[in-house]
């Protein structure tokens, strides 16, 4: 788990750059799960409730930077931009240190043992 500073700095950076999407609880957009009129997906949860913890660190980590739609491809559309040019890789580990933060110890310890075998 990362130090209580760095968390303090990944909250920080969370409500300044992904809560107006992601919420200021980590609870999404509603009705995250059908897409808009526009054929994207709204922005989903990040705390135990949704599905980021089924992702390891690494592809976390290229979602936030490089956005999801360049992660997935295919032709894959998103809201959810990148993030490179606003954010250093050390603020992006941060934000996502608070995210994993949040979760409870299940969902942390799966996540653990995904970004291992990956």
């Amino acid at each position: 788990m990362a130090s209580a500073d760095i968390i303090a700095q990944g909250r920080q950076i969370y409500a300044d750059q992904c809560a107006a999407c992601h919420g200021a609880e980590l609870e999404g957009q509603p009705g995250w799960r059908s897409p808009l009129p526009s054929g994207r997906l709204p922005a989903p949860p990040h705390d135990a409730s949704g599905h980021t913890w089924h992702h390891p660190d690494d592809v976390l980590f290229r979602i936030v930077r490089e956005g999801t739609a360049a992660v997935v491809g295919g032709g894959y559309e998103s809201d959810m931009p990148g993030f490179a040019d606003v954010l250093s890789d050390a603020d992006i580990r941060a934000v996502l240190d608070y995210i994993k933060s949040t979760w409870p110890e299940r969902e942390r310890r799966y996540q653990e043992r995904v970004s291992e075998a990956n």
